[in-house]
């Protein structure tokens, strides 16, 4: 271990444990046990409190690859992903993943395999031959996934995704809750005529639908079935439904506020609004979901909308299989549900009185 830190110290300048020692008075064996976790018992506290202000002194830090070799670890992560490319929200999952793991003296590997299941395969197989820690595999939508070959045979997490064999332990939004908060948004402005437009039939939808159903029963309240209208999850979805619902029918039998399926579909209800000469939100609200970067702010009026915590999601995943590693222990396979917060704007505003 001290030969690879004499060979780097002796490139760049960067001190190394035996320049700690010769500054603190003690062994290089002294500073290699605080370093390595094994001071307690072999030292005293006031001599690892000398190294450590030594080490500080000189702005020591452990090499990781030496003492990864020494754990039998690489102190680097793999994550496997479906779509980095094509979706707005990976930056924030990456980012999440990547800030604990270097926190955590960890960097991280990444492979987008496109969706190929063969590729991810490949991916995951390239990663178990580097003798990665453990594995990320993230999903840029959440759905049910198959467990690529070879994940069980490390530390694994998923994130923004669920196992279809219910294997492994995974990281998720939290949608029903969701969809309860964005209604209540409207619901806590006196709104009582709440719609509900886009989506499809996959995992998000299902959920957000089921939170806005809990938050109107707890008031007591029901709505034409007419209202919950299923568009999908483009800007042409939400105009449409937008359209069927509020085109010519009268200001007191129309809703006065929108839960939309994602900031898309809100931006194509607002575009309905406007041609319709619907103000927002003085005669109409809506709430979006995603806060799509590079969008939701920029609408007019700019989305109140319920964020997806895909930072969250990263940093959780990250955290489970750090510990999982740190431990040896494989964790449970259950389901963390990380809540969406609320990112308040100007297109929510009071029920308009009749």
């Amino acid at each position: 271990m001290g030969g690879t830190e004499e060979r780097q110290s002796a490139g760049s300048g960067r001190p190394t444990s035996r320049d700690v020692a010769r500054l603190a008075g003690v062994s290089h064996t002294a500073v290699s046990f605080v370093f390595n976790g094994r001071a307690e018992g072999n030292l005293s506290p006031a001599t690892q409190e000398r190294i450590r202000q030594a080490a500080e002194q000189l702005g020591y830090r452990p090499d990781p690859v030496a003492r990864g070799l020494r754990r039998r670890r690489t102190a680097v992560i793999g994550l496997v992903t479906d779509e980095i490319a094509s979706t707005p929200f990976a930056g924030r999952l990456l980012r999440g993943a990547m800030e604990t793991a270097w926190d955590n003296e960890h960097l991280v590997l990444t492979v987008d395999s496109g969706g190929d299941p063969a590729k991810e395969d490949a991916a995951v197989a390239e990663l178990l031959d580097r003798r990665v820690d453990g594995i990320i595999y993230a999903a840029m939508s959440l759905r049910r996934v198959r467990v690529p070959e070879g994940l069980h045979r490390t530390h694994s997490v998923l994130a923004n995704c669920l196992p279809e064999d219910d294997s492994l332990p995974s990281v998720i939004p939290a949608e029903r809750a969701g969809g309860r908060t964005a209604a209540r948004l409207l619901l806590e402005k006196g709104h009582r005529r709440v719609a509900v437009v886009g989506g499809q039939d996959d995992i998000a939808s299902v959920e957000r639908l089921r939170g806005y159903r809990d938050a109107l029963r707890a008031e007591g309240i029901t709505v034409p079935k007419e209202w919950v209208l299923r568009t999908g999850g483009e800007i042409s979805g939400g105009y449409e439904g937008a359209m069927r619902i509020l085109d010519g029918a009268p200001a007191d039998h129309r809703p006065t506020g929108i839960f939309c399926y994602n900031d898309r579909v809100a931006a194509g209800v607002l575009h309905a609004a406007t041609r319709l000469d619907i103000a927002v939100p003085a005669d109409l609200s809506v709430v979006g979901y995603d806060d799509q970067e590079h969008m939701a702010e920029f609408l007019t009026p700019p989305l109140t909308t319920v964020a997806l915590p895909h930072h969250a999601m990263g940093e959780a995943a990250a955290r489970l299989l750090l510990d999982s590693i740190e431990t040896g222990r494989t964790p449970p396979a259950t389901t963390r549900r990380i809540a969406c917060p609320v990112i308040s704007r100007a297109s929510v505003g009071p029920a308009p009185t009749p």
